[in-house]
């Protein structure tokens, strides 16, 4: 399917995947391997929900809608619909859900063109991998 996709498109190929098993096997990175010369693969770490932001938003909108008994997929629907847009205009809510996570969410740039950027604080989480930070 890989080799598929690249000759449809023509191009490389760049390929962000999960941990998942599938995308370990020996087959795989032989593949990955024999074709180095136009497919990236960039493997993202192993699941860790800590890291990610949305998964505060998900946890505030489970306990709003942990009770309801719903009488139809709809009606489930629109409760995420409605808790959603209620957070949306609370910026300070999605930017709790960021602090929790310990990453940043970008670097300001600096003022002068020519100065380096500042470098994390020691104290801040480590990703393990820089394509997975630009990611997130």
């Amino acid at each position: 399917m890989i080799v598929r996709a690249r000759i449809q498109l023509g191009g490389p190929i760049v390929l962000v995947w999960d941990n998942g098993c599938l995308h370990l096997t020996a087959s795989m990175r032989d593949l990955i391997n024999a074709n180095a010369r136009w497919l990236t693969v960039f493997q993202l770490p192993t699941y860790a929900p800590d890291l990610n932001p949305q998964e505060g938003v998900w946890s505030l909108i489970k306990r709003d809608i942990g009770n309801l008994a719903a009488a139809d997929l709809g009606q489930i629907t629109r409760a995420v619909e409605r808790r959603l847009k209620q957070i949306q205009y609370r910026p300070d809510v999605v930017d709790g859900c960021l602090v929790g996570t310990g990453l940043a969410l970008g670097i300001d740039e600096p003022e002068n063109p020519c100065q380096k950027p500042p470098q994390p604080l020691a104290d801040q989480r480590a990703t393990g991998s820089d394509h997975f930070a630009a990611l997130v």
